[in-house]
């Protein structure tokens, strides 16, 4: 079989890791599989399942596994510039500045774009869009260096608009919408057709990635719902390579938008994809911009301290969820569990790294328990819990120290799934709000942005919240979320906030890199730029869990440079 093959099959694992890890684990030569790296050490291992053993995080491990990410949209809802002004935008796109975005390329990793709609192009009728990389679609040519799935260039996208039916020479398309919301809220513009409709940064062109859909196998271990919509970590990873690569190849700065999140993670910015946005948001001319997920108030983070007991509600029938503690240096965990009928596992003790079953005689609910003991990306422990056919009403789960007396503060933290993962309501009893960022956005060296609603200048109920799980600062800002104007209707969600406050961050990559003023500057660079100029109302101390470092103001931050 090819590579795309593999990487397309059912029948192929997707396994995160570099060369010399995949060869570890396979440690035979007969194995069928295909290794395509993707950058600074990262690569992906597509190994025939039959020949390997079955998907368990104390084989394979924790990292290795991709995690799905879904959606940060939260609802829909003519043309309001309010959430614009708010942030200074519309001053800043206006003379003497003027900066709108031109010569830099935004980049979307998301639900695709629909490319025929007019705020997507120019006067004449040509499109803004560099290039579409649709991982869905098999039958054309994957970009130079990638293994699937059918690139399009400008080109392609200007004779299909010319043609009678576009999709018949470019099929490709987003029929989600969110992606489509997403590019047209950060770089969408009607200015030159007449009408006053605009993105934040209306001049910018546009680069696309249109992920393909996570695969069965993935979906059925974590247990998420056929309905989700949900993408692998390891086509995210990808996407970014690609996207990144374009500073390069047209020597022009690139922003990475991302509004997808999950709550599986370590949550301190140490993943797989955490780690390899670091890396890219080093790198000169780049930009990172994550919103930080909808999950400020649908209870499914919990945190304490051991010894402690966790109660859990299923509200109705389902197929399943899977729940993640993860503890802190230097205790170790262990747990046992009660069903909502009264029957209670004995105490996993997990200081071996085994993974358990649990069984019960009064309810059909499996859990699959695993464990480990110093993770690889974060060095802390942390326990995956997998409740499949879960019995409806209040599940316990007794957190206790595994060894003979707790060697630390034993604090601990628990997530379940984002919303959109869940066929039926499962929440915390006594969740807290704080530390509910999705990941990526626990990243540190990517611009994580929060919401707010612009219209009352108060706080949006859904948007997550800091801190990061060991405490790093995150958000870094926040910029409006509510009634985001979008080519398909108002939106709500951190997925504007974080294409709002990319729009910014064009307009200053545009005045730092493409007029020259400061050609140096990478993504940590950015964002420091636009903490300086942030708008900070006085009744909030800084950093917040809640705000960062304030909201964002892009014309605050060139007032700042100003005075300099």
């Amino acid at each position: 079989m090819t590579c795309r093959e593999m990487i397309l099959s059912e029948d192929f694992l997707d396994i995160i890791t570099d060369y010399e890890v995949i060869e570890e684990i396979l440690n035979t030569t007969d194995v069928e599989y295909c290794y395509h790296a993707i950058d600074a050490g990262y690569g992906v291992a597509n190994v025939r399942r039959s020949q390997v053993a079955p998907l368990s995080l104390g084989y394979y491990g924790y990292s290795t596994i991709p995690k799905l990410y879904g959606l940060m949209q939260a609802g829909e809802r003519p043309f309001d510039a309010s959430p614009l002004a708010a942030m200074g935008n519309i001053r800043v796109q206006n003379p003497p500045l003027a900066l709108q975005g031109s010569g830099v390329i935004m980049g979307f990793i998301d639900t695709g774009i629909r490319y025929q709609e007019d705020v997507f192009r120019r006067e004449d009728g040509s499109t803004r869009i560099v290039s579409i990389w649709d991982q869905t679609i098999q039958t054309g040519e994957p970009p130079v260096g990638f293994e699937y799935g059918t690139e399009y260039h400008r080109a392609d996208i200007d004779r299909a608009l010319a043609s009678e039916n576009p999709l018949a020479v470019v099929p490709t398309t987003d029929i989600n919408g969110h992606g489509t919301r997403m590019a047209s809220a950060a770089a969408g513009s009607l200015l030159n057709q007449g009408l006053d409709f605009r993105g934040a940064a209306p001049l910018a062109d546009i680069a696309v990635v249109k992920l393909k859909g996570a695969k069965t196998y993935l979906r059925d271990y974590y247990l998420i719902s056929d309905q989700a919509v949900a993408f692998q970590e390891n086509d995210i990873m990808e996407a970014v390579k690609y996207l990144q690569q374009m500073a390069v190849a047209f020597s022009r700065p690139v922003v990475i938008v991302l509004g997808l999140g999950t709550n599986l993670g370590s949550h301190d910015g140490t993943s797989a994809l955490d780690s390899y946005l670091n890396i890219v948001a080093g790198r000169r001319s780049r930009a990172v911009v994550v919103g930080g997920g909808n999950e400020g108030d649908k209870e499914h983070h919990y945190e304490h301290s051991m010894p402690s007991n966790v109660e859990v509600r299923v509200e109705e029938p389902m197929k399943g969820f899977c729940m993640e503690l993860w503890g802190s240096l230097p205790d170790a965990y262990s747990v046992s569990i009660r069903s909502p009928g009264g029957e209670v596992t004995p105490v996993i003790d997990f200081r071996n790294g085994v993974d358990r079953t649990l069984l019960f005689v009064f309810e059909k609910t499996q859990i699959r328990i695993s464990s480990v003991l110093v993770e690889k990306d974060s060095g802390d422990p942390m326990i995956f819990m997998r409740f499949a056919d879960p019995t409806p009403g209040v599940w316990t789960v007794s957190v206790t120290s595994s060894a003979r007396r707790m060697r630390g503060k034993g604090l601990y933290h628990m997530w379940l799934p984002i919303e959109a993962f869940l066929e039926g309501r499962v929440t915390f009893l006594s969740p807290s709000p704080d530390v509910t960022l999705t990941e990526p956005a626990n990243a540190s060296q990517v611009i994580t942005v929060s919401a707010y609603n612009s219209y009352t200048d108060s706080w949006y109920a859904s948007s997550g919240r800091g801190f990061t799980r060991n405490g790093g600062i995150k958000p870094d800002l926040a910029a409006p979320g509510v009634g985001v104007a979008t080519a398909l209707g108002e939106t709500d969600g951190s997925c504007m906030a974080a294409a709002l406050a990319a729009g910014c961050v064009a307009q200053f990559l545009e005045w730092a890199v493409v007029d020259g003023n400061a050609y140096m500057v990478d993504s940590r660079g950015t964002k420091s730029y636009l903490i300086q100029g942030a708008d900070r109302p006085d009744n909030v101390v800084y950093p917040d869990k809640q705000w960062g470092y304030g909201r964002i103001d892009i014309n605050g931050t060139f007032e700042t440079l100003a005075r300099l």
